[in-house]
């Protein structure tokens, strides 16, 4: 990486592409070094590498500079870049057939190091990447829906994006490519929302939590608990 900013003497001209790419690529690799700072990068490697195998170590390592690219940007290109990393890697399957248990919520390491999880993984990996890429925890709420496939409700998670308190917020789904308003997925019954701060009791941005913070909710306890274990903040 560090190649990529090096530059040669007559290339360095205000305007010109290869000055521009090598800033770009320094911004990248300062990014990089401050989610390093942030994060136990080494330590996550080497926790990837010991439970899934080296192989892993690539994806984990593309993830990495995903957040730190994204770390600069708007919020906007932040939800997408980290929605549809998730959305495009991940493949789909049940805890059952993961973990072999009937829920299983799983850290985004182990999400990323066996590749393959449910809609609480996905919602979980996204909201723990934009908070380390710099979005506020008073934006994002983990949503218990009902979702209507066609074939009956169902059980489902999603994460919501509230720009400000009173917005409507957009929806970060594994069920749906585009991340679209709440008013426009008719297909998801809200049944209640969380966060690291607490849980709330409905979905809107300004309601205040539930009386017992998010000891009442011990599947998302306990996934906090193992998160900070790998060295992620809540």
């Amino acid at each position: 990486m560090h190649a990529d900013i090096l530059l040669a003497p007559n290339s360095r001209r205000f305007g010109g592409g290869v000055l521009r790419h090598g800033l770009a690529s320094l911004f990248l690799v300062l990014a990089v070094w401050c989610v390093a700072a942030t994060l136990d990068t080494a330590g996550m490697q080497q926790k990837m590498v010991s439970r899934f195998g080296a192989a892993r170590v690539v994806l984990l390592n593309n993830w990495f500079q995903l957040v730190a690219a994204a770390q600069p940007l708007g919020d906007e290109e932040k939800i997408k870049r980290i929605n549809d990393f998730f959305n495009q890697f991940i493949q789909f399957e049940s805890d059952i057939s993961v973990w072999g248990q009937s829920d299983y919520w799983a850290t985004p390491i182990e999400f990323i190091g066996i590749g393959r999880g449910d809609c609480e993984d996905y919602s979980i990996a996204k909201y723990y990447s934009l908070r380390l890429a710099g979005v506020p925890v008073n934006k994002m709420r983990l949503i218990y829906v009902k979702a209507n496939r066609g074939n009956g409700a169902e059980a489902h998670m999603v994460l919501a994006y509230y720009s400000s308190p009173t917005a409507e917020p957009v929806i970060l789904d594994n069920l749906e490519a585009a991340i679209r308003p709440a008013s426009q997925r008719p297909d998801l019954t809200p049944v209640f929302s969380f966060n690291s701060r607490g849980i709330y009791s409905g979905v809107g941005g300004t309601e205040k939590m539930s009386a017992g913070g998010t000891g009442r909710l011990s599947r998302w306890e306990d996934l906090m608990r193992r998160a900070r274990a790998e060295g992620f903040f809540d």
